[in-house]
């Protein structure tokens, strides 16, 4: 089982201890983003006029939208993902349907060469043999 982290960070210049499972670097990862976030609040000229219940709130808010763009972004990358191993593997069906025509094809093509050789044969021969009667027919 892992070792439970306690860490003292300082947020919004208040200091807190926070526990975890985690490592101490994701755990003052986790501190950096929430002070990221109450830094862009507070460059808004609105965001100084609020109670301070309402700076939590709105923090909050903008933690959630963060959350929920980035689990909107992963279940498109994971579409992206299926899409792109369902292309795949069409395309190496394809790859192999083709790799048996072009089997298939090397050995029509290997018939027809034999063919041909066997017809050039014939062609010879039977020039030989027009040549021949051609001979005996003149003299």
């Amino acid at each position: 089982m892992k070792k439970r982290t306690d860490i003292e960070v300082l947020i919004n210049n208040k200091r807190y201890t926070i526990s975890g499972y985690e490592s101490e670097e994701y755990l003052q990862k986790i501190a950096n983003y929430i002070n990221n976030k109450f830094s862009d609040l507070k460059d808004q000229d609105n965001f100084k006029l609020l109670a301070s219940d309402m700076k939590q709130v709105l923090l909050q808010i903008n933690i959630a939208d963060d959350y929920f763009k980035l689990k909107k972004q992963l279940e498109e990358a994971e579409i992206n993902n299926s899409n792109t191993g369902n292309e795949i593997f069409r395309l190496k069906s394809e790859i192999v349907s083709l790799q048996n025509k072009l089997e298939e094809a090397e050995k029509e093509k290997k018939l027809l060469r034999s063919e041909n050789i066997e017809e050039q044969k014939k062609v010879v021969k039977l020039e030989t043999e027009l040549e021949t009667l051609k001979k005996t027919k003149n003299k």
